[in-house]
């Protein structure tokens, strides 16, 4: 990851990060995801919000009495956060790379949302170093939760935007984003650095890191691309709206969507450390 290109997105889009969640697919992926993750928390206690942005999901967790750290790489987004979240709502605002977590010991979290960081970092070694440090800080049996993207999103993404998907024409830059999941995007100040999973290799990996894997999900469920629609079913038909994201989260770990989100949410275990026979 070039920490300076993912610095320079966040800093030129950081108001349209504040207001992402609040679009029809920015609330669907919210819902979804809090969702998915409230049978998982158990009892409130120490919370990292790694890679929180702005802290919409450190107010969530704060609203359901979790002591919380917010922590992000961008100094923009943080500083939109200790502008406009109620006081009291975090312990502290770290910016912080998510490779480095040494500011925090072993052990130290009772839960870990890390809903971006995992996504930028392009290369294997990055991807294995923030594993190693997630795992460091979380306590055994804690919950963590990791936001992903799978390959093909990134493809889709380049097709919607005229002046990005000339890229494509490149038949080394296509082969990269296709076969090693890596887009670099070539214009300034856009999304970038980003690594695109394949869902099959993505329990493997944080189990070879130290973790149990409790689910993998898509945060889109399977109304990718249709969720201007399912917004307006939640205005003009709440009752159908509320069937519909029962049905949304039931699925939402069925295979066949998963490759196709827009993002994933990987759930998970810190193990149990093993213990010597002498101990």
């Amino acid at each position: 990851m070039d920490p300076s290109a993912v610095q320079a997105y966040y800093a030129a889009k950081s108001h349209h990060e504040r207001d992402r969640l609040l679009s029809a697919e920015g609330l669907l992926e919210r819902v979804l995801t809090t969702r998915l993750l409230e049978p998982h928390l158990g009892e409130p206690g120490r919370a990292l919000d790694l890679g929180g942005g702005t802290g919409p999901y450190s107010v969530w967790l704060a609203e359901l009495g979790w002591d919380v750290t917010l922590a992000d790489l961008s100094p923009e987004l943080l500083a939109i956060a200790e502008s406009s979240l109620p006081a009291g709502t975090v312990r502290e605002v770290v910016q912080i790379d998510a490779r480095d977590l040494s500011r925090w010991g072993d052990a130290t979290f009772d839960a870990v949302l890390s809903l971006g960081p995992m996504y930028h970092l392009t290369t294997a070694p990055d991807r294995a170093l923030a594993a190693a440090e997630l795992a460091r800080v979380t306590r055994p049996g804690a919950l963590v939760a990791v936001a992903l993207m799978p390959r093909y999103v990134s493809v889709r993404r380049l097709l919607s935007l005229p002046d990005e998907r000339w890229q494509l024409a490149d038949r080394a830059f296509q082969d990269r984003l296709l076969d090693d999941g890596v887009f670099e995007n070539a214009v300034p100040d856009r999304f970038t650095h980003v690594y695109g999973v394949e869902p099959a290799d993505v329990a493997p990996f944080f189990e070879s890191h130290g973790f149990s894997t409790v689910s993998l999900a898509s945060t889109h469920g399977f109304l990718t691309g249709v969720e201007d629609g399912f917004e307006a079913l939640r205005v003009e038909h709440p009752a159908a709206y509320g069937q519909l994201l029962d049905r949304l989260v039931a699925t939402a770990s069925d295979p066949g969507v998963l490759a196709t989100a827009g993002h994933l949410l990987y759930v998970g275990r810190r193990r149990q450390l093993r213990t010597s026979p002498d101990s």
